[in-house]
Formats: structure tokens, sequence, C-alpha cells
């Protein structure tokens, strides 16, 4: 519990998962900096009221300055957390100093929404009650998520982890299945089922023919029974998983909106057709077995 481990997603190019999800202590050093900031940036403003009014001679009721108090510390206080975390893709100054950064669990950057929600559900787990309810969900929850993370979908990653950068990997539909891979539908296809599609992908090529054919149908037969529409007639089950990746690749990437990340450096060579046997006549639902 409250260990630090791999983060659960995937990212529209195929991000390997080695990520490590942010541990309490460092969440809260992270968090002792940036009230550091906070605090000194109420203590400029406040600062700068008074030396307003000394230098216009106003004398402020003491009802407007106890509104001012009460209106600036929240505001500047959900202010700097929000506006940080949006304008610089989940990043405060805390969290830089760190190494952290609020991801989505799929792995896209937080937008304003994310961080709004994390902000103020803050006020509940972190201000009102001292960080007691955030240190204890983030020691109870798998992958340490405090309250405001598990509402928004946010994780709190560690970009310093000591491991190696994960490359993009891209997967083609193979030739003359643009079209299908266009029309096929991923959205059943489950975190853990597209992971075992991809590392299928990635191995298939070192593995003897026997069972890369066997492993291909056992992964093809479940999911062309429930992704739409079916395959055409005579694709092979390894074909069909390629198609599967790079579908559910397309989909990812159409669900980030805002600008088009760049091309990703290109991933291993794709898969040559080689030794993966042709099914005879697929059964209703599913693939031939090899043979």
């Amino acid at each position: 519990m409250g260990q630090p481990g791999p983060a659960r997603m995937v990212t529209p190019e195929a991000v390997p998962l080695e990520f490590q999800t942010a541990n309490v202590g460092s969440r809260i050093l992270a968090y002792v900096i940036d009230m550091a900031v906070v605090v000194a940036g109420i203590f400029a403003g406040l600062f700068a009221v008074a030396l307003l009014g000394q230098a216009t001679d106003v004398v402020v009721p003491d009802w407007v300055a106890i509104t001012i108090v009460l209106v600036l510390l929240p505001s500047w206080w959900l202010g700097y957390f929000i506006g940080f975390e949006t304008l610089w893709r989940g990043r405060t100054l805390g969290k830089a100093a760190l190494g952290l950064r609020v991801v989505t669990t799929e792995g896209a950057p937080v937008r304003f929404r994310h961080a709004a929600i994390r902000g103020l559900l803050g006020v509940v787990d972190i201000a009102i009650a001292s960080g007691f309810f955030a240190v204890v969900f983030i020691l109870l929850t798998k992958d340490n998520q405090r309250l405001g993370d598990l509402v928004a979908g946010t994780l709190v990653l560690r970009e310093r982890s000591g491991l190696a950068a994960p490359a993009p990997v891209s997967f083609a539909p193979p030739a003359g299945l643009e079209a299908y891979t266009a029309t096929l539908d991923t959205s059943r296809l489950t975190i853990e089922e597209y992971q075992a599609v991809r590392t299928y992908l990635l191995r298939a090529a070192s593995l003897p023919p026997g069972p890369r054919a066997a492993l291909a149908l056992q992964l093809a037969d479940p999911l062309v029974a429930r992704l739409r529409p079916p395959p055409p007639a005579g694709i092979t089950p390894e074909q069909f998983l390629r198609c599967v990746g790079a579908a559910h690749q397309q989909r990812q990437r159409q669900a980030i909106p805002g600008p088009r990340a760049p091309t990703p450096t290109p991933g291993p060579a794709p898969l040559a057709p080689g030794p993966v046997p042709a099914p005879a006549d697929a059964g209703e639902g599913g693939f031939a077995p090899p043979g």
C-alpha cells in the first residue's frame, strides 16, 4: 500500500507503462514547496493592499479587510494549483522540483476540468483536514491516488524514476486491410486486452511458427466475437490483431482534443507476413485452429 508502482495506462502511441506513481513522501514535500509559494503570494498581496492604503490615506474598515482576506486566501490557493496544473501540463513549482506530474489515467495531459476537480476536492482532503484524508487515500489506494485524483481520474507520476525513457511504437494495418481497420470499432477493447495484443505484436517475430500461430489464435478468437465489424474472409488471426492494434491507436489519438502530437519515432519494423498459416474455414464468431 502506498508504494510507487507502474501506472495503469495506454497512450495513443502505445508507450510502455514503465512510469512510477509518486509516493506519499514525495507528494508531501512537493506540497510543502507549493504552500511556501502560496503563502508568500498571500503575504505579498496583503502587503500591497496595506501599502496602497497608506499611500492613499484611505482607512479600510475591518469588515472590508476581513472580506478581502477570506476571498484572497481560497482564491489564490485554488488559482495557484488549478492554473499551474492546467497551463504547465500537470505540474506546479513543487511538483516540478520533485520531478512529478499529474496525468489522466489514460496517460493524457490534464485539462482545466481535471485540475479544477483536484483543486476543489483538495480543500476537503488537504486544507480542511490538514492533509489527513489525502495521506490516508494515498496509502490505501493501489495507484497512490487521493480523493481528488479518484474523482478527476488522474495519477501523479514520477518523471525522474531512473528508468529508461519509453519509446513510442505505432502499429500499421496489414497491406490491403486499411479500409477494414478504419471501420473497426475497438471501444469494447479493455486496456488489459490491448496490452496483450501489443505485447504479442512486438514479440511475434521472435516466436517459432507453431507457438506464434497458436498464441495469435488464442488472443484473436475472443476479440473477433466482440469487435465489429467482423474481419473479412481469409484474414489470419495475426493480421486481425494488427488491425486491432492500429485501430485502437487511431481511436485513442482521435479522443485527445487539441493539436496533434508530433509523429512518434517508428518502433520495430512491421511484422512480416511470414510463417503464420492462414486458417482454413473460420467458424462462426471465431477463427479455425491452426494446422
